[in-house]
């Protein structure tokens, strides 16, 4: 079976991996001649425009900035045929993925959206995938999710703009756990007791701790490294799905004060530069999901 497959940068490079060691063959598009010639090397059969991937396979995944979606899809859209599968697997908003399925299906093409979590190490140990769409659809691409997801790590959410809606909700929930650890760290090290050894706290709490998480050991690595971040700004960036999740959540009148607050700590953080705890989270972003690091 072929998967088409444009956006071949990390995340989509690391997908490709997942998919080439099953029985699938990739067919890959990058505007980026670097991401292109990576994913060749690794036996993505790339093509030299996004008309070649429609013209070569029936399902096809999309690993794009929200952004550039509506642009792809408009090119493709003369190439697909009736019953293809088009897949948007990156951070897109959920309300324009409804209205790209309402659209494409009166074209005869299913469209699917899938939430995708794991960052840089899903290309070994498997993405967590959350689906919305036709039932149908999705159904048919299940051998696809198994061999890039991790073990039981897939599921349908519901219908149009429900997998990427459940991933808004899902990156929301990491703004504030990032802050709330990060925080804590920051209390530890220049609270009241001086010269507390945080990688050693961190390792006492992965086991056996209430507060263990995958974050935690990553903060774990980190003070591993080093613990003063000297030459790390405290600078955060932010992709948008933590406010389209506060946006979501005023129209449904749910308070969510951690993660407004987060979003306010982010913004506090580009305009001042930060602190300790703003620097670890910038670190921990760049941990798991490969996210750039400003240094001092």
């Amino acid at each position: 079976m072929k998967l088409g497959l444009i956006g071949l940068g990390r995340m989509g490079n690391a997908i490709a991996h997942r998919v080439l060691e099953s029985e699938y063959e990739v067919i890959g598009f990058d505007i980026n001649k670097e991401a292109l010639g990576n994913a060749k090397k690794m036996g993505v059969k790339v093509v030299s425009s996004i008309m070649d991937v429609a013209k070569k396979t029936q399902i096809i995944w999309l690993m794009l900035p929200d952004k550039i979606v509506d642009s792809v899809i408009e090119q493709l859209i003369p190439h697909l045929k009736t019953g293809a599968i088009l897949i948007d697997g990156g951070n897109s908003n959920f309300k324009h993925s409804k209205t790209r399925a309402d659209a494409l299906q009166r074209l005869g093409v299913c469209f699917l959206d899938c939430g995708t979590s794991g960052g840089l190490h899903g290309r070994d140990i498997g993405f967590s995938l959350m689906v919305g769409g036709k039932k149908e659809a999705y159904e048919k691409i299940v051998s696809l999710l198994t061999v890039i997801a991790a073990p039981e790590g897939f599921g349908y959410m519901g219908p149009s703009g429900s997998g990427h809606y459940v991933k808004m909700i899902h990156n929301g929930i990491e703004y504030g756990l990032l802050q709330a650890y990060s925080e804590g760290f920051h209390l530890l090290r220049e609270g009241c007791y001086k010269n507390l050894d945080l990688e050693k706290i961190s390792r006492v709490w992965l086991h056996g701790s209430i507060i263990r998480s995958w974050i935690l050991q990553l903060a774990h690595d980190i003070f591993k490294e080093g613990q003063t971040f000297d030459d790390v700004m405290g600078e955060i960036a932010e992709g948008g799905t933590g406010r389209w999740m506060v946006e979501e959540g005023k129209e449904q009148f749910i308070p969510l004060p951690v993660i407004e607050e987060s979003l306010k700590i982010r913004k506090w953080s580009r305009d001042s530069g930060g602190n300790y705890a703003t620097k670890l989270v910038a670190l921990l972003r760049n941990k798991f999901g490969g996210h750039e690091i400003k240094k001092n």
